[in-house]
């Protein structure tokens, strides 16, 4: 990969790569990440921080996603309300049955168009074909489905079967009420796109594994950010 280019920025860019980490990393203001800085003797503003995260989180998660192995082919959708700049609009989410995020789109109808843009963007993007897609029973979907000729596949909006997308919401909600709701649509689908590819590096189940294992997993991802950031 091509290292990433820190020219022209004052602060050094082990600094740079910290305070980006902390904002996507965790549940975390600007404000927030700006006191931790200010904690470890770096004097930066939280608008600095806010201008390297716009700069430099896209593409550190363009290059997470490349070193990411292929995700499952069973696919869970689901969709939320949200208030983006005092609209009402609607949080699109795919993950796969592991918990990785396949994609999420910021729409504004909750209608079959917005379910196509969706599957049409997952089907181009992923580099495996769908086996299962799992909803919640949204006829929008099944809509889609059947104008790509995916009707064959097996879907369901049984209750508690999509459980894996409802709760794929849950950390989205949580910096959303950090960052007291997000401020336009533009900026919510960046941010919500960078944070995915950290929260898939980063993402484990901790109750369903070994401390050894936890200890090789964060080895590994630990890895893949040295090397996004290089």
């Amino acid at each position: 990969m091509k290292p990433l280019s820190f020219k022209r920025h004052r602060f050094p860019a082990a600094v740079i790569r910290q305070a980006v980490w902390l904002y996507f990393r965790f549940s975390l203001s600007l404000r927030d990440v700006e006191e931790l800085m200010a904690a470890r003797g770096i004097d930066v503003s939280y608008e600095t921080i806010r201008c390297w995260t716009i700069k430099f989180g896209p593409q550190i998660a363009r290059r997470l996603k490349k070193l990411r192995p292929s995700p499952s082919p069973r696919w869970h959708l689901d969709e939320v309300v949200c208030s983006i700049g005092g609209k009402r609009m609607f949080l699109w989410r795919a993950v796969d049955d592991e918990g990785e995020v396949l994609d999420v789109v910021v729409q504004r109808r909750r209608d079959t168009d917005a379910a196509l843009t969706l599957l049409r963007r997952l089907l181009r993007n992923q580099p495996v074909e769908p086996e299962k897609i799992v909803t919640d029973g949204l006829g929008s979907y099944q809509a889609a489905l059947g104008q790509l000729g995916l009707r064959h596949l097996p879907s369901s909006g049984r209750l508690r079967e999509n459980n894996r997308a409802e709760n794929s919401h849950l950390p989205i909600r949580r910096r959303e009420r950090q960052q007291q709701l997000f401020k336009s649509q533009a900026s919510a689908q960046r941010f919500l796109r960078t944070h995915a590819a950290i929260y898939n590096t980063f993402y484990t189940q901790r109750h369903l594994i070994t401390r050894p294992t936890l200890r090789r997993f964060r080895a590994g991802a630990n890895a893949a950010w040295t090397v996004a950031v290089a």
